[in-house]
């Protein structure tokens, strides 16, 4: 007996940090800190000092999670109202919004804490600004304000590879800032593409997300017109002269796969498509920077 009362609170103790685990959103912080640790790289043509790739990345995530917590907190009334976040620890309770809140301060405090220390000021100062534009400006205000929010909002959500940069050489560079434009326009139709997959979601909770507000198929024609453009703009690091043919190679192959699904979204939809699209948008992001990191680091390896 006194084996299975034992059994069921270490259960419970598992259950409640997995759901603080899963209140930072890891998954996107994932994909933030990979771009994060892509821009420290292309800042420098040798290999990052093993002590600022840690710091900052540890840094980077820490706030990109304080942020995502924040967000969760002033977004549960919408979640509970929505199929796909519904069972996130804090509509059904799991996590009070005050615990989650000293969660979240403690995130943000330590990661800013080890950014100022270990990095320097000005990466603290820009990865603060990240987090109070995604967490406040965007939660609160542009969120609920227009069907443009998330071309506004992700500004917020463009700067790991800046803050990358900016770790290793203490100022923003130009080709820093096109790492920005990139993942900037990339937003729009990755999320678009969710959008109209939970549109439903989002009428419910009175999100004016732009399939709620001006139907499906302009949002689906809005998604080909921005993958367009992001196919232009990922093509912008080569004519600077920042990257190669290899990269050129990648960026066209996964812009040219991106461009067939928001086509058939647009032209020839199923039900799965708008879900398929957003799939792949992520897999495009990561590997797109994967191979701006290779193409940065070929020269090392094949000298001419």
């Amino acid at each position: 007996m006194l084996t299975k009362e034992l059994g069921n609170v270490s259960g419970g103790v598992v259950a409640q940090w997995r759901d603080y685990y899963v209140l930072t959103k890891p998954g996107v912080v994932q994909l933030l800190v990979f771009t994060a640790i892509v821009g420290m790289f292309l800042a420098t043509p040798g290999f990052v000092p093993w002590n600022v790739l840690v710091a900052a990345s540890f840094g980077i995530g820490l706030a990109a999670a304080a942020g995502a917590v924040v967000n969760q907190v002033l977004d549960q009334r919408i979640d509970a109202q929505m199929a796909r976040t519904r069972n996130r620890p804090l509509p059904p309770g799991r996590i009070g919004e005050r615990d989650a809140l000293a969660f979240a301060m403690g995130l943000g405090l330590a990661g800013l804490t080890v950014l100022v220390l270990f990095v320097n000021a000005l990466t603290a100062a820009l990865t603060f600004a990240s987090l109070i534009g995604y967490a406040v400006v965007y939660t609160v205000f542009l969120k609920r304000a227009t069907p443009q929010n998330i071309v506004i909002g992700g500004a917020a959500g463009a700067t790991p590879p800046v803050l990358g940069w900016v770790a290793v050489t203490n100022s923003v560079d130009p080709h820093a800032l096109l790492l920005f434009l990139i993942i900037f326009t990339w937003t729009p139709p990755h999320f678009w593409a969710l959008a109209i997959a939970r549109r439903t979601d989002y009428e419910r909770a009175e999100i004016p997300m732009l399939p709620v507000t001006h139907g499906e198929a302009l949002t689906k024609s809005f998604v080909v017109y921005y993958t367009i453009l992001l196919l232009i703009v990922t093509v912008l690091p080569y004519i600077t002269g920042m990257t190669g043919l290899f990269y050129l190679f990648g960026a066209l192959l996964l812009g040219g796969g991106f461009l067939y699904y928001a086509l058939k979204l647009k032209f020839a939809p199923d039900p799965d498509s708008p879900m398929t699209t957003f799939r792949y948008s992520i897999s495009y992001l990561m590997a797109l920077f994967s191979f701006l990191l290779i193409d940065h680091y070929i020269p090392a390896i094949w000298p001419q």
